[in-house]
């Protein structure tokens, strides 16, 4: 069975994924993310410009990188066989978080009540003034969460949902991390496969496994559409940070670009708005399919090493 077909039937992949495979796929990842997230947020620092990187004119290293990694690191060593740890992942992000990496202020407010013994459910409900996050912010870590979920799009997707819950519980800051989460487990799962889905078909398989409302209904917008320009426009670049304006370009980007991870992080840099984000999104589906060596060696040097507590992904 292809993965068309599976697609199409929305069955379990038919593969047995032990766990050193999996947590490759997460590690790999991992990387693509946090390179994408660092190279990103060169373009907030004076002096560096998207058409210097079109033109191949790199940021001087050490790349930064941003929050977007911090919580990804603290995600991958939460992983495990089982249902994705939600207490070990909310203590993680308590304890490792360091404010200066570029949190918003409800954030940081948040991951201190946390810190500070707060359960997790009552801090992530409590953001803005009860309606909860509808941020970019459990999208932006998600994606080496789906590639260890490779094996099965409806198993990513429930696994998303528990680890956005976390921090967002506002509907559209879930499925947000929903969306990366199985759009992460499609690029794996075709990279085991060996073969590559049309974007459109893409967008459309992880709009399948979205929840309804604004993130799934921009998906279905980016499956029809089939230029860069036009994608941001229609879509939005995460200029207000929520994941309705940010996760259906960024899986655009991906999506177009899925053998490329270079061309999917350009495409992300030129298009402007919440830079990091959105290349960390893309980077992070990206490197699921292609694997860290569709990673510019130059690239994955000039990035600042990731957190020395970090061991489960296998980086450092």
């Amino acid at each position: 069975m292809t993965l068309s077909d599976r697609i199409r039937s929305e069955a379990l992949m038919s593969f047995t994924l032990f766990p050193g495979t999996r947590l490759a796929l997460a590690s790999d990842s991992l990387a693509g993310l946090s390179v994408g997230d660092a190279l990103g947020a060169q373009y907030f620092v004076p002096g560096n410009s998207p058409p210097d990187l079109v033109a191949g004119r790199l940021p001087g290293p050490p790349w930064q990188w941003t929050d977007d990694t911090e919580q990804a690191c603290c995600l991958v060593a939460t992983l495990d066989e089982g249902d994705f740890d939600r207490d070990a992942f909310a203590d993680r992000l308590g304890r490792l978080h360091d404010p200066y990496r570029g949190y918003g202020p409800g954030a940081v407010v948040m991951l201190r009540q946390i810190r500070d013994g707060l359960p997790w459910p009552i801090a992530a409900a409590a953001a803005f003034d009860g309606a909860g996050s509808c941020g970019n912010g459990a999208a932006m870590r998600a994606a080496p969460l789906g590639a260890w979920h490779a094996d099965s799009l409806a198993h990513a997707a429930a696994q998303g949902v528990r680890a956005a819950e976390v921090t967002h519980s506002h509907p559209e800051g879930v499925a947000g991390g929903v969306a990366v989460t199985v759009a992460a487990s499609v690029a794996a799962a075709a990279r085991l496969d060996g073969h590559r889905p049309e974007p459109e078909q893409f967008l459309r398989a992880v709009a399948a496994h979205t929840p309804a409302g604004s993130v799934r209904d921009g998906l279905a917008v980016a499956a029809a559409v089939h230029r860069a320009d036009e994608a941001a426009y229609r879509l939005g670049t995460g200029a207000r940070a929520l994941a309705q304006d940010t996760v259906p370009f960024a899986l655009w980007a991906a999506a177009h670009h899925l053998g490329d991870y270079p061309a999917a992080v350009v495409a992300c840099v030129v298009a402007g708005g919440d830079v990091d984000t959105t290349a960390a999104i893309a980077g992070g589906v990206v490197a699921a399919h292609t694997g860290r060596d569709g990673i510019p060696a130059a690239w994955l040097s000039a990035r600042e090493a990731l957190p020395a507590w970090l061991t489960a992904a296998g980086d450092e």
